[in-house]
């Protein structure tokens, strides 16, 4: 299988520590960087990951909280200083569309690449970027400002060709396409090779839910059933449940619910609160809910479906 992975470059929360960067993400699949959310600090921490400025052509911002995006514009500028030609992709709420022109009117007047914006409508899910091999889905979420996670998925590839088979049936390599296409194969003996035999199913398609600030939404689960890996924001532990409800955040528990009804594979937990100093009571909170939970941490990188 290609690779599938999760860079976790920050998972903090607003207020900035000495432990945790504000949030930001690559998702690496099918030989695509996609960056997920970019608050102040993420290219350093993409340097420190070892991702490559070049590959990164989509940012996906989830809201317009300072803690996840104010690290845009100093980013798209860095590209700026590389000699970057590639176009950027830029996707967000559609009311920042207006500041972020003028931002890059003043700071990035002169750039060798072009940069375009995408509108989202974060209160519908729906498709905002796919070509022949991923999908990239938004997620409505229940936030203090119009938020959305994103659902990115790989589409399914067609099966492929038992080489050991194939010679030991000596097919020419003119019957391969048809064989793709569903066609039995016939010896020079008349026997009759089902294409089925000479296939191998490619594997499942993989998937993985980024879900951002919101209060726990008990619908979610519908929109992410049977996800590989959900990140899902984690606030705050059961005995702040006042605060999650007032801000608009989730604990931990809520976000184990979240992932045990939507028949999820893994979770991975983030967005922590500044007050601790250890977030592992977050992880046992969760596990006494949903068995298969992790701790995002800067510099982690997850396999999506191991």
């Amino acid at each position: 299988m290609r690779p599938f992975k999760v860079h976790v470059l920050g998972c903090g929360s607003a207020t900035p520590t000495t432990k945790h960067h504000p949030s930001s993400q690559v998702v690496e699949m099918r030989g695509k960087l996609f960056l997920v959310d970019c608050a102040e600090g993420t290219q350093v921490q993409l340097r420190k990951a070892h991702c490559r400025f070049t590959q990164i052509s989509h940012v996906f911002i989830s809201h317009l909280h300072g803690d996840h995006c104010l690290g845009l514009i100093g980013l798209i500028s860095s590209f700026g200083l590389t000699g970057r030609t590639a176009p950027m992709h830029v996707f967000a709420d559609g009311s920042f569309e207006h500041l972020f022109r003028q931002m890059m009117a003043f700071f990035c007047p002169r750039l060798s690449f072009t940069t375009f914006f995408h509108p989202v409508d974060t209160t519908a899910a729906q498709v905002v970027y796919e070509d022949n091999s991923v999908s990239v889905s938004t997620i409505p979420l229940d936030h203090r400002v119009p938020c959305c996670g994103y659902l990115f998925k790989e589409k399914p590839a067609p099966p492929y060709l038992n080489r050991d088979l194939m010679e030991y049936y000596n097919v020419p390599f003119s019957e391969v396409d048809a064989i793709k296409e569903g066609k039995d194969f016939i010896t020079a003996k008349g026997e009759v090779i089902p294409a089925t035999r000479l296939l191998v199913p490619a594997s499942k398609p993989r998937s993985y839910a980024y879900c951002s600030d919101t209060r726990y939404v008990p619908t979610l689960q519908h929109l992410i059933k049977g996800v590989d890996l959900l990140y899902h924001e984690s606030t705050y532990d059961s005995q702040y449940q006042h605060l999650a409800n007032a801000y608009y955040h989730s604990t931990a528990a809520d976000a184990a619910k979240t992932a045990k009804d939507a028949g999820a594979k893994k979770l991975m937990l983030g967005h922590y609160s500044s007050r601790y100093d250890n977030e592992e009571l977050l992880k046992t909170e969760a596990e006494a809910i949903f068995p298969n939970v992790i701790l995002a941490q800067e510099g982690l990188v997850v396999e999506v479906g191991t």
